[in-house]
């Protein structure tokens, strides 16, 4: 999503939460939770909270209940943490959960997940729909917005992006290594078929170009839409909802560039050694094929589905805002945890001494 986007007003949703890192995981906050046996018509799930939980209960949750009669109990917020330790406690507090593509590919490396082969009929998905043993079902970008009143001319590509003596001006990126890493190495002119592993001296090399002209280094997407908005920056790497909120509130003086979005996706997966695995497995399976249900709650969550089928849903003018739309996802970059898992810690660790010096 992610960490996973609107004015503080509103209530936590999952892009605040994701925005503090991909890998980074809250403990979950209640201290009780209600376990309940293996036998019971239930499934326990972890979610984001706020709007976010509300959007997925009425749209994807809702439907499920209604049709095979399984209760779904809510846990929040999302955490990697808790995941780890249920498999070694053997206390299940839920037994689905949401993750981001390089904390699903660290999981799943990590034996935290069970398999879905075997368990979801494949044959009624889309193609690629399974990562890492999980279902990925929506996505969000990274894409850069710029300033339009200010280069006339156009920015068209993150090369443009790093090219400071061409297109002058404070910047801004999120603090975040695996997004940012992505975006140093096009803006380098490495292929997005070559993108994956890093070539980290690259990476780094590149980012020094433009480090003293990065003004912010924000960490939550309502920050980075506001300082384009205002003007204290006059281009950033930003989520897809934060660009176009920026957009919106500038009266159209702000451009998207939808070339080289980085998009990141969210999967679904079912906890290893789940008692309630099976309810689980029909949880994915169903949400799979809740075409409908998925449109509704990305229009409502602000992301873009990955189930094709989605779209027939989707107002056009809506769709044409959407990271995954097939014009836009034809022109983004997927970003690939699986291929990274052996760098992550290397790379995050490396990008904040970076940042810091």
């Amino acid at each position: 999503m992610e960490m996973f986007k609107k004015a503080s007003a509103t209530p936590l949703s999952r892009r605040k939460v994701l925005g503090a890192g991909l890998f980074g995981a809250a403990m979950l906050a209640s201290p009780y939770i209600r376990r309940a046996s293996a036998e019971e018509n239930v499934l326990y799930v972890n979610t984001w909270g706020g709007d976010w939980e509300a959007s997925v209960k009425k749209f994807l949750f809702g439907p499920f209940t209604k049709d095979t009669g399984i209760e779904i109990r809510t846990v929040s917020p999302i955490s990697f943490a808790k995941l780890a330790a249920q498999k070694t406690t053997g206390v299940y507090e839920f037994d689905v959960t949401t993750l981001g593509v390089a904390d699903v590919a660290r999981a799943n490396g990590a034996g935290l997940l069970e398999t879905l082969e075997g368990h979801v009929d494949t044959s009624k998905l889309w193609e690629g729909a399974i990562y890492q043993n999980g279902l990925a079902t929506h996505g969000f970008a990274t894409q850069m917005a710029y300033n339009a009143a200010k280069f006339p001319e156009g920015l068209k590509n993150w090369s443009d992006f790093f090219n400071v003596e061409k297109f002058p001006g404070n910047r801004s990126l999120q603090r975040h290594a695996a997004r940012v890493l992505a975006i140093a190495l096009l803006a380098d002119g490495v292929p997005a078929d070559q993108l994956f592993p890093y070539d980290l001296d690259r990476a780094f090399a590149s980012l020094d170009r433009i480090k003293d002209h990065v003004r912010v280094w924000w960490t939550a997407g309502p920050q980075a839409r506001q300082i384009l908005t205002d003007g204290e920056v006059d281009m950033a790497g930003l989520w897809d909802s934060d660009a176009f909120g920026a957009k919106e509130a500038s009266k159209d003086a702000i451009e998207i560039v939808w070339d080289q979005a980085v998009v990141d996706k969210a999967c679904w997966i079912v906890a290893k050694d789940s008692p309630r695995a099976e309810n689980g497995f029909k949880l994915i399976s169903h949400i799979g094929q809740n075409a409908e249900g998925l449109a509704k709650f990305c229009i409502a969550d602000q992301n873009g589905p990955m189930n094709p089928k989605s779209f027939d849903f989707i107002p056009a003018e809506v769709a044409a805002r959407m990271p995954t739309h097939p014009g836009h996802l034809a022109r983004a970059v997927m970003l690939d945890g699986a291929k990274l898992l052996p760098q992550l810690d290397e790379l995050s660790t490396r990008f904040e001494s970076w940042v810091g010096i």
